[in-house]
């Protein structure tokens, strides 16, 4: 099953990439565009936004009609809202493009998740996780880059083109490589039904550590460029910390993974190993700014998103039944969001009112309590046998 996996990756690819890269080429492109800052800001919500209350909903939908063809058609509208984006000269029509891309990405993000976990054979949910979530960060993380390098060439329109043609690549790949997978029978869910679920410790302890460190990353790549650059280093050297924190990130989290398969008993320790990682690189951040300083907690951001996002994805989908499993992903990535959302205000609003120091140590003590939390869930979970959930 390997081999089928592997457009899933693409899908993750591309959803990540689709995020950030166009945020970031956004915030570059804004005379050409015409955008001031209260229209940067409310086009740059309409993506998250879109996902936050749509990836639910077709996490659902696939549970009820199969993750193939939502990942397919969310694929193909990424790819017309892309091609939209490319003539898109007006700021309406740049909210219409990420309107469209949000929603689209709202239904293949958690159908690919689901699938990725249903194909696993027993006992490689860490190693397909691992493999997903390492190209997925790429595309948060390096997607800034790509999206520069491709406005540079050509302007916007080459991004939006780069988009649409990635998008439709993976469209016709999930259709020809992806099997169908069964779409099993299950009990209607009552909203009663849906609370417990949301509220089961097996669902929040991964979820509030994702949740974490997906915050994290976002704080790091915005962060981290706006840092070195007050400290005098050259805009090139600061998004070199960036990718160091991408590289390393995909790099660990198949092996990661692996390690999940093989001692699943770890996975907690090694999540709150990461935990750490993120404290101490926001600590180090906030306390000796330098450029080897950011260096070091890209470092320690790259291995601690890389130790909790697979695990997390791991340690859910072994809790889960396999007839809810898309409407369960779609909710663990809502909750992503909100901390890719979160992370980064709650840090602007505190350095608005404060200084950026006192701003990343709040964010390392939010960290450390949601880490707090999620461990003493995730070890009640065990201590009561896991099953809860199913």
């Amino acid at each position: 099953m390997s081999r089928a996996h592997r457009p899933l990756y693409l899908a993750g690819f591309t959803t990540a990439f689709g995020a950030h890269g166009v945020a970031a080429a956004l915030g570059v492109e804004t005379e050409s565009t015409g955008l001031g800052f209260l229209g940067l800001g409310l086009i740059l919500a309409i993506y998250d936004i879109a996902e936050v209350i749509l990836k639910p909903i077709f996490g659902a939908l696939s549970d009820r009609v199969g993750a193939k063809p939502v990942i397919v058609g969310g694929l193909l509208v990424f790819a017309a809202a892309s091609v939209l984006g490319i003539f898109a000269t007006s700021a309406p029509l740049l909210a219409i493009t990420r309107l469209g891309q949000g929603a689209a990405a709202s239904a293949f993000s958690p159908a690919s998740s689901s699938a990725v976990a249903r194909l696993a054979a027993p006992g490689q949910l860490g190693r397909h996780f691992g493999k997903y979530g390492s190209w997925k960060g790429l595309g948060y993380a390096a997607g800034p880059l790509l999206g520069a390098g491709l406005i540079m060439w050509a302007g916007l329109p080459a991004l939006f083109a780069a988009l649409a043609i990635l998008a439709t690549i993976g469209a016709a790949w999930t259709a020809i490589s992806l099997p169908r997978l069964e779409v099993l029978p299950k009990q209607r869910a009552t909203l009663a039904a849906l609370a417990r679920e949301l509220t089961a410790r097996t669902f929040l302890g991964p979820v509030i550590m994702l949740a974490a460190a997906t915050a994290v990353l976002g704080v790091a790549v915005g962060f981290i460029p706006y840092l070195g650059t007050r400290i005098g280093l050259d805009p090139l050297v600061s998004m070199g910390a960036v990718t160091v924190l991408a590289i390393v990130s995909a790099v660990i989290q198949p092996r990661i993974g692996r390690l999940h398969d093989t001692a699943p008993a770890r996975a907690t320790g090694l999540m709150i190993a990461g935990a750490g990682m993120l404290v101490a690189g926001l600590v180090l951040m906030a306390v000796l700014p330098s450029a080897v300083v950011l260096y070091a907690a890209a470092l320690l951001f790259g291995v601690g998103v890389g130790l909790i996002t697979p695990l997390g994805f791991a340690v859910l989908a072994a809790a889960t039944a396999h007839e809810r499993m898309g409407r369960t992903m779609g909710s663990a990535e809502l909750g992503r969001e909100v901390g890719d959302a979160g992370g980064p205000i709650l840090v602007g609003v505190i350095a608005a009112a404060a200084t950026l120091p006192i701003a990343l140590g709040s964010m390392a003590l939010v960290t450390l309590v949601a880490a707090s939390m999620s461990s003493l869930l995730l070890r009640t979970t065990s201590a009561s046998g896991g099953a809860e959930d199913r």
